[in-house]
């Protein structure tokens, strides 16, 4: 990825802009006082991060989480062991390859010519095997299973990823818990829906560009899960749209903390009090940078709508239910392929005032 293919340069409306605002940036929240919690969910502490976690997800869709409950090491382990990956060569990478019929593994920009995006990457599943739709079809209920393909390089690699998705996890059901509590809703209102989640993790490499104005790390979108929980390095690159005016704003790193950002299901789920917000990813021409999201999703037969105790006269459900595995095939499909319809979104289900 040494030069940038003519295939992959954005067109100029879609080029990023080098001035990007700074200032007021997404909130920084500090979850001390629930993680270190002797279990009283009505102290005033506990309560003044439901408070904070609220208004983030209602302002911004993002924020940032510190004192998190995450043990350091593991962090730090995943990142090497994803150094470590990606330092390999690309024959080596390619062992574990990702294609149609196997969704997890390594890929990068010339295994998916669809994809205008300036990194490489490695998938894999939380639970494995992980059972879906095998098809977008809403007629078909066949289902298949994910199964994960690991490297046999470098040999720590498997362990340090497999032990820090498991922290990661913790995570994100604390961070439900706080979210449902900030709805008005019991904490663990939202849990049962992943019982068999289709949750996955990735490592992003985001190799030196030489031309940062003509590509993106990636391209702008909006995640379709619950939450993604992400950990970066100090290179920094992640943008986010501000809903107040439609600005580009630059997330600082902060260190050891995770980006937090709201999913189309949550924006469902919370009949859009809380709405997922587009996003990007920069590239660097002189530095390298890594990340490692973990897209938190509901079990493939989750019937994804607003829930009951949100909707009133007054608030009328604004979608239409919908099935997550189905939603979640045709996402994965569109990657290897272009289908006859238009990629899948939660807009075509909500209803029209």
């Amino acid at each position: 990825m040494g030069e940038v293919d003519p295939a992959f340069v954005l067109e100029p409306e879609h080029r990023p802009k080098l001035s990007i605002t700074e200032a007021k940036s997404i909130p920084v929240i500090d979850l001390s006082p629930v993680v270190n919690s002797s279990g009283d969910g009505d102290t005033k502490a506990a309560a003044a991060v439901v408070r904070e976690i609220g208004k983030a997800c209602e302002e911004w869709g993002f924020f940032q989480v510190i004192n998190h409950g995450i043990p350091l090491e593991k962090r730090e382990k995943a990142f090497a062991a994803s150094a470590d990956f990606f330092a390999q060569s690309l024959e080596e990478k390619r062992k574990v390859k990702r294609d149609e019929s196997l969704s997890c593994g390594y890929y990068d920009t010339e295994l998916t010519k669809n994809v205008r995006d300036w990194k490489e990457v490695f998938d894999f599943q939380l639970q494995d095997p992980t059972i879906v739709y095998a098809s977008p079809d809403p007629d078909d209920k066949k289902v298949i299973q994910w199964n994960n393909q690991w490297p046999q390089n470098p040999p720590h690699f498997r362990e340090a990823c497999e032990e820090y998705s498991r922290e990661v996890e913790k995570l994100s059901f604390r961070l439900t818990e706080l979210i449902a509590l900030s709805l008005g809703l019991p904490a663990k209102r939202l849990n049962e829906h992943f019982n068999d989640q289709t949750s996955f993790l990735r490592l992003n490499h985001y190799p030196p560009c030489p031309f940062p104005e003509l590509a993106l790390g990636v391209g702008r979108h909006k995640d379709g899960g619950a939450l993604t929980v992400v950990a970066e390095d100090q290179v920094g690159g992640l943008e986010v749209k501000r809903k107040s005016d439609g600005e580009w704003v630059r997330i600082k790193p902060t260190p050891n903390a995770y980006i937090i950002n709201v999913g189309d299901t949550m924006q469902v789920w919370s009949n859009e009090r809380y709405q997922s917000v587009e996003h990007r990813a920069m590239v660097n021409s002189e530095k390298e940078r890594f990340s490692i999201p973990f897209f938190f999703h509901p079990a493939h037969y989750t019937v994804v709508k607003p829930l009951e105790e949100l909707i009133d006269e007054q608030n009328p459900p604004k979608y239409k239910p919908f099935s997550w595995g189905k939603f979640l095939a045709h996402r994965k499909l569109t990657n290897y392929k272009k289908l006859n319809v238009e990629n899948l979104q939660i807009s075509q289900f909500r209803i029209q005032d």
